[in-house]
């Protein structure tokens, strides 16, 4: 494994206290173990004058939308009604102010790595305002942080605690376009909502093990490092999968036929009904389950 080097200082000014500044700035670059892409697009090895042409572009174009980029989150999602379709999502997050966040998410961390989609993140006071039909669209993310299931890798311990604490009361609207967890080697079929883990029992213990052991990391130990953030109530109408309600979008070109299959074939740990939500994780296992089933509309 060949480390990719992540530099997170820049988020630090709009997300954390003066202390934890001080942490990042130790280490606003980390190294983070090199996660590819599980596909490779067809097409022409890239000629020699365009590695030219990109070369020169890279010189002399400003990308001021792409240095926004400053904020590294990896944790893992499922298509909306197929709890069972579930893959690891590497988030590049730019933060637009206290309320908004916005992140491209691809399917790894190396230079290979495939634009797979897009998440919103926004606070709870902005969701507070969304009409109850567009609430159904977005997925909170309690359970993501208090489970140590997402992680900001290459920051310290102490940095990503206080990050956590922002994210942990905000929700998420998330469309991936490139399904390359489906082994799609182009962006084939129409964008599919995505939906984030709100209970034990949900995600499957073994793809959370492989990224842990990617990372270094220990998900347990930090779920223990975050018992002391605060788990806000989920505010009504996120989630809405668990109480049955399931928004997708139909796909005309029967790729989306492709996640029923890998829903079919995913191991049996990752079904809801292995375990109960307690506490500030929202739903039950029925109605999670119930919700993996239900036909798209």
């Amino acid at each position: 494994m060949h480390p990719t080097r992540t530099c997170t200082g820049r988020a630090a000014t709009a997300v954390f206290g003066a202390a934890v500044l001080a942490a990042v700035a130790l280490t606003a670059c980390g190294d983070n173990p090199k996660s590819d892409s599980p596909v490779s697009p067809p097409g022409a090895e890239t000629a020699a004058k365009t590695k030219v042409l990109e070369a020169g572009a890279a010189a002399v174009q400003a990308k001021a939308p792409l240095d926004a980029l400053n904020a590294y989150l990896d944790g893992f999602h499922f298509y909306n009604g197929r709890l069972q379709a579930q893959m690891e999502a590497h988030h590049y997050c730019a933060i637009l102010n206290d309320d908004v966040i916005q992140c491209v998410i691809y399917d790894g961390n190396a230079r290979d790595a495939k634009l797979m989609g897009v998440e919103y993140v926004i606070s709870a006071k902005l969701f507070e305002t969304l009409p109850e039909a567009e609430r159904a669209l977005w997925h909170s993310h309690v359970h993501e942080v208090k489970s140590g299931q997402l992680i900001a890798p290459g920051i310290p311990d102490v940095a990503e605690r206080e990050l956590m604490k922002k994210l942990v009361g905000t929700y998420g609207k998330t469309w991936h376009t490139w399904h390359t967890d489906l082994g799609q080697a182009l962006p084939i079929g129409v964008p599919q909502l995505m939906m984030g883990f709100t209970a034990d029992g949900q995600a499957d213990p073994a793809m959370v093990a492989e990224r842990d052991r990617r990372f270094g990391i220990d998900s347990a130990k930090k779920r223990e490092q975050r018992r002391e953030i605060e788990a806000p109530p989920i505010a009504a109408g996120a989630d809405a999968w668990q109480q049955g309600r399931t928004v997708q979008i139909e796909d005309p070109t029967g790729a989306a036929d492709q996640v029923a299959q890998g829903a079919a074939h995913a191991p049996a740990q990752a079904d809801s009904a292995a375990s109960r939500p307690s506490g500030a994780d929202a739903g039950s296992a029925s109605a999670a389950s119930a919700a993996s089933a239900a036909p798209t509309r």
